[in-house]
């Protein structure tokens, strides 16, 4: 652990009245939910930083890799990883990490893992520590995908390599010491919306669903205007402005927002689906399609649990390191798909 790590650890072990008092005095209350005061002094703290879409995205994914470093915990006892790479589209390369654990069930499915950043930031480093505690929770193999990034490689690429990676982890599951031609997919926020798009276009196709979805407060819909949009359009650590600017960087110019490809919460029929996990986050511009996504998803007669986590904001499961609530939440996910897992 560095010590800037160290340091912002012991800060964020005071009281919580005092940790407020520090983030402006009162507590940040939205629709009766109260952010936990940790994620309000780190809101605080970057209460001047420059909007994102004011940046380069070069300059944007470089901060946001040492910012998210800073705040993610070690990766839980017990576990070992293994970087690696798998063939993607067009015969590229697409990086990855394997985290398998001690004790592993062989009856637990590999869990093909997208991490967030809206299709711009984030890498392997973004989810480390949560695929750790997936892992070891579970008792089943992770799979991490490093898929290509925008403005880079605008869409598709970034969905396109998250497909090739659940079909060559179901291949390949054996391989990890999971059952043989099955996999689960997961993901949070833009990796949430991979793997819902992933588990609608398999069906679509007519190919192996996955075993089960795992969406942290996931990107469902880009055309339909929430009402959380509005009400939490200015909160940690998802704004609607950088929203916008990262479907600017993501999409090419007049990019059609409710393809399927994009926006899966505009597909009308969910009957048939994989069981899901689904979890939103109370500060967060897509809570409440989150939460009505579980709804349909629900009504289609997909098993479903859903929880949303009223005082932690979106991204939480990168602050395991400082966030008291972020680490018991991730604890309790991972519960949640063993619970799933048990079932299949």
């Amino acid at each position: 652990m560095s010590l800037q790590q160290t340091i912002t650890k012991l800060v964020m072990k005071l009281p919580g009245g005092l940790l407020v008092k520090m983030a402006g005095g009162k507590p940040l209350t939205i629709r009766d939910r109260t952010l936990e005061p940790q994620l309000q002094l780190m809101a605080w703290n970057g209460r001047n930083a420059p909007p994102l879409s004011s940046l380069p995205a070069e300059t944007v994914q470089a901060v946001t890799k040492e910012t998210l470093a800073s705040v993610e915990a070690p990766i839980e006892p017990g576990v070992r990883t293994e970087d690696l790479t798998i063939p993607g589209p067009n015969k590229n390369q697409i990086p990855a990490r394997i985290y398998r654990p001690d004790g592993q069930d062989p009856k637990a499915p590999l869990m093909v893992y997208y991490h967030m950043g809206g299709g711009v930031i984030g890498d392997l480093e973004t989810c480390h520590a949560w695929c750790s505690i997936l892992a070891s929770r579970v008792k089943c193999p992770v799979l991490s995908v490093d898929y290509r990034l925008a403005p880079q490689h605008k869409f598709p690429a970034g969905i396109d390599d998250c497909c090739a990676a659940y079909e060559w982890g179901m291949r390949n599951a054996a391989k990890f010491g999971a059952p043989e031609g099955v996999a689960a997919v997961g993901g949070d926020s833009m990796g949430g919306n991979f793997s819902a798009i992933i588990a609608q276009e398999m069906q679509r196709e007519d190919k192996p669903l996955p075993a089960m979805q795992l969406l942290i407060y996931p990107a469902i819909d880009l055309v339909e205007e929430f009402p959380s949009r509005k009400e939490f359009s200015q909160t940690f650590s998802l704004s609607t402005d950088t929203m916008d600017w990262f479907m600017q960087e993501y999409l090419p110019e007049g990019f059609d927002k409710s393809d399927r490809m994009l926006s899966p919460g505009q597909t009308g029929h969910l009957d048939g689906l994989p069981p899901a996990v689904v979890i939103t986050a109370g500060h967060d511009p897509l809570c409440d399609e989150g939460d009505d996504y579980a709804r349909r998803l629900k009504d289609a007669g997909v098993p479903v649990i859903h929880k949303r986590y009223d005082n932690l904001a979106h991204a939480f499961t990168a602050f395991t390191l400082i966030s008291p609530g972020s680490r018991k939440a991730c604890l309790e996910i991972a519960d949640m798909v063993r619970t799933v897992y048990s079932k299949l």
